[in-house]
C-alpha cells in the first residue's frame, strides 16, 4: 500500500543532539542553533509599519445596528502604528508601569489589539483577562484575584452594557475604566476614542527605546489547575525568540506572510501570544473570527472560513471535528479552505482519529492530497511553543522534538519521564510569587512542566516525544497499580466520539477504574429527544444508553489489566462549573478540580450507588 500523499510542508528540525545525565536523566536539544531575532515586538511592527504601511494587519466584521455581522473593518499596519503611538502617549501621560499596568477584560477585538500594541510601545505591561470571569462567573473572585495580584491603574472593556456589572463588583473605584462604547451610571469613564486622539510627543520614542529584552510586555494568567490562577511574566525575549523558534520549526511561517482567520482567546497563550505574535513578527494578516467552537458560534466560523482562505490554520479539537463534519456536504467550504493553506495545527486536547480521518478524505476529495496536521507541546511558561512534530506522518499523542534554541531534560519519575524545558522561551517566573517561582525550578534552572513523556520510537530518538500524560494527576488504585490517566482519557474520548467532550478518570485508592463522562451537545441528536428535553432526559434515553454501553464494552476488550480496564462509567449531566475551577474558559477540564468537587459522586460511582451507572457486559 502507497503512502498517502500530502500538500508539501518542510519541518525545521529533524534531528537532535541528546547527552547524558546523572540519574537516568537525559539532555535532548535541536541539531539547529537559533538564530538572530528581534529585541522587542515593537520593532516588528515599525519595521511593517515602514515597509508596507498599507496592507492590512487586522480586520474584523463590523456589527450592524441588528447585531448581525456584516463587511470586515481593517486595519493597516501604517494605521495600527499611528494608532499605538497615540495610545502609548496617553498611557505614558497617566505614570502607568509594571507596577500599574493595563487590565483588558474584553474579548479579542480591533480596540484590544491596538491598546495591546499602545502597552508595548510605551512599555508598559498588560493583561488580557478571562472574559468569562466577567461574562460566565457568578462570583467574580478570579477577576478581584486578578485584580488584586496585578494592581491595575487602568482596567480596559469593549462595552458598559456586557462589562458593566463585573466592573461595579470588582473593579476599584480608584482605577481608571476606559470603554470602547457606553458609560455607566456608577462611576466615570473614558472613552478609548480618547486614548487615540492623544498627540504623540518625542515621549513616545523615548519610551519604546527604554525598553529592551527583560521588559515585561504582558502578564498571562495560568488556568488555575490546582490553585488560584499565577501570572506568567512574559517578556520581550521570551515573546519574540519564540517566534523565532517557532519560524525556525515551522518554515512556512516565514515563506510568506500568513493569513489567519482565529478565535482562540489573547487571554491564551495560543491565541495572544502564539497566533497574534505570529502575525506580527511575519507581517501577515489576522481575521479576527467571531465564531467559537459551539453548536450556537460555529456557523459564524465556517462562513468566515467559506470567505477568507487562511494559509495556515489553528483550533482546538473540537473546532477541527466540527469542520470535518461539516465539510462532508459544504463544498464551498472546502474549496475555500483548502484552496491555499499549508498546515493544520491543533492544541488543546487529544484530536480523535475519526475527525482526522474525516479531514484527509475532504482533502484528498477536493484538492488529492492531505494536509498535514501539526501538533506539538507548549503551555504559558514557555512562550507556548516548545515542541514540534518533524514528519507529516502525525498519530493523536504525539509531541515531536525541541525547537531551536531550548534544551529539555527528561528526568525519571517512578515509571514515567517529566520533561522540564530550558531556553530564552521560558518566563522568568510568576509575578509577586517568589515562593511559586523558586518551586517551578529545578537546581539546574529547567523548568519543571510536570508533564510526562515517551519516545515515539526507542531505537530512533530523532522521531522525538509523544505525550504520556499529566504526571499529578496518574494515581494508584488500593492493589498499588499505577494508572496512567492521561492515554486512558484519550482512548475514552476517541472511542466515543463525537459524543465525548472530556473524561475524568477515578478510583483512587479504589480497586477499580471509573470514568465520569462530559457528553458533547451532539448527544442531543443522538437521543432523538426534543431541543426542550433536559440533559438529564437525554443521558437516560435509549439510545444514548446504548452507545456508551458499547463504548465501555470495546474498551473493556482492548483493556491489557486493571490499570487500562474501565469498570464503570458514569454519564455526567451537569456541565463543568468555571466558578469552581472545574473548566477553563477555552473548555479544557481540570480533572482535580472535577474530582474534589464532585467526590460525593465519585464514591456512589464506586460503590455502585450512582444512577444510570454503566458497567462492561
Amino acid at each position: 500500500m502507497s503512502s498517502p500523499k500530502f500538500r508539501p510542508l518542510k519541518f525545521g528540525v529533524t534531528r537532535v543532539n541528546m547527552r547524558e545525565g546523572a540519574g537516568g536523566v537525559r539532555y535532548m536539544s535541536a541539531d539547529q542553533k537559533l538564530e538572530d531575532y528581534a529585541t522587542r515586538m515593537t520593532d516588528r511592527l515599525v519595521h511593517w509599519a515602514t515597509t508596507k504601511p498599507e496592507a492590512t494587519m487586522l480586520a474584523k466584521r463590523v456589527k450592524n445596528a441588528d447585531g448581525s455581522l456584516g463587511d470586515w473593518r481593517h486595519i493597516s499596519y501604517g494605521q495600527a502604528w499611528q494608532s499605538a503611538q497615540a495610545i502609548a502617549q496617553a498611557l505614558i501621560d497617566r505614570g502607568l508601569s509594571p507596577e500599574r499596568p493595563v487590565v483588558i477584560m474584553s474579548e479579542n477585538d480591533l480596540e484590544h489589539a491596538l491598546l495591546s500594541l499602545g502597552c508595548l510601545v510605551a512599555g508598559v505591561p498588560f493583561c488580557p483577562a478571562s472574559p468569562a470571569y466577567s461574562t460566565i462567573s457568578q462570583d467574580y473572585d478570579k477577576l478581584r484575584h486578578i485584580l488584586t495580584t496585578l494592581t491595575p491603574g487602568l482596567v480596559f472593556a469593549a462595552d458598559a452594557t456586557r462589562y458593566g456589572k463585573a466592573i461595579e463588583a470588582a473593579v476599584g473605584k480608584d482605577v481608571e475604566v476606559v470603554l470602547h462604547s457606553g458609560e455607566m451610571a456608577s462611576r466615570k469613564t473614558t472613552p478609548f476614542a480618547s486614548l487615540l486622539a492623544t498627540p504623540a510627543t518625542t515621549s513616545v520614542d523615548a519610551a519604546m527605546q527604554a525598553t529592551g529584552p527583560d521588559t515585561i510586555a504582558k502578564f498571562l494568567f495560568t488556568s488555575g489547575s490546582t490553585k488560584l490562577p499565577k501570572a506568567v511574566v512574559n517578556t520581550q525575549r521570551l515573546w519574540c525568540a519564540n517566534q523565532q523558534q517557532m519560524a525556525q520549526s515551522m518554515p512556512v511561517l516565514a515563506e510568506t506572510p500568513p493569513v489567519l482567520v482565529d478565535w482562540l482567546p489573547w487571554n491564551h497563550t495560543f491565541g495572544g501570544n502564539h497566533n497574534f505574535g505570529m502575525v506580527l513578527y511575519h507581517g501577515g494578516t489576522l481575521y479576527i473570527d467571531e465564531g467559537k467552537p459551539t453548536p450556537v458560534l460555529m456557523g459564524e466560523t465556517l462562513r468566515n472560513l467559506r470567505e477568507i482562505a487562511p494559509t495556515v490554520y489553528f483550533n482546538v479539537p473540537t473546532g477541527f471535528e466540527a469542520i470535518a463534519n461539516a465539510m462532508k456536504t459544504d463544498a464551498a467550504l472546502r474549496k475555500n479552505l483548502l484552496s491555499r493553506v499549508q498546515m493544520f495545527f491543533y492544541a488543546g486536547a487529544a484530536l480523535a482519529q475519526p475527525i482526522w480521518d474525516s479531514l484527509h478524505e475532504s482533502q484528498e476529495r477536493e484538492i488529492g492530497e492531505r494536509i498535514v496536521m501539526g501538533t506539538g507541546l507548549g503551555m504559558t511558561e514557555s512562550g507556548p511553543f516548545a515542541i514540534f512534530v518533524t514528519s507529516p506522518f502525525v498519530k493523536a499523542g504525539d509531541l515531536g522534538v525541541p525547537t531551536p534554541g531550548m534544551e529539555l531534560k527528561l528526568v525519571p519519575n517512578n515509571d514515567k519521564v517529566e520533561v522540564r524545558y530550558k531556553g530564552p522561551n521560558i518566563t522568568p517566573g510568576y509575578w509577586r510569587a517568589p515562593q511559586e517561582t523558586q518551586e517551578a525550578f529545578d537546581e539546574e534552572g529547567f523548568f519543571c512542566t510536570g508533564d510526562a513523556v515517551k519516545w515515539i520510537d526507542e531505537s530512533d530518538v530523532h522521531q522525538g516525544l509523544k505525550f504520556d500524560g499529566r504526571i499529578a494527576e496518574d494515581f494508584k488504585l488500593a492493589t498499588g497499580t499505577f494508572v496512567s490517566v492521561g492515554p486512558l482519557r484519550g482512548k475514552i474520548i476517541a472511542a466515543g466520539a463525537p459524543y465525548v467532550q472530556d473524561a475524568v478518570i477515578t478510583g483512587l485508592n479504589m480497586h477499580e477504574v471509573g470514568a465520569m463522562i462530559f457528553p458533547t451537545a451532539a448527544v442531543r441528536g443522538l437521543s432523538g429527544l426534543g431541543p426542550d428535553a433536559s440533559m438529564a432526559e437525554v443521558l437516560a434515553s435509549a439510545p444514548v444508553v446504548a452507545h456508551f454501553q458499547q463504548v465501555l464494552n470495546d474498551l473493556a476488550k482492548t483493556a491489557t489489566g486493571s490499570a487500562s480496564r474501565v469498570a464503570r462509567m458514569l454519564l455526567l449531566s451537569e456541565p463543568p462549573s468555571i466558578d469552581k475551577g472545574e473548566v477553563t474558559d477555552k473548555g479544557s477540564i481540570n480533572q482535580r478540580a472535577v474530582l474534589k468537587h464532585r467526590d460525593g459522586l465519585v464514591q456512589a460511582l464506586h460503590a455502585g450507588t450512582a444512577p444510570n451507572t454503566l458497567l462492561p457486559n
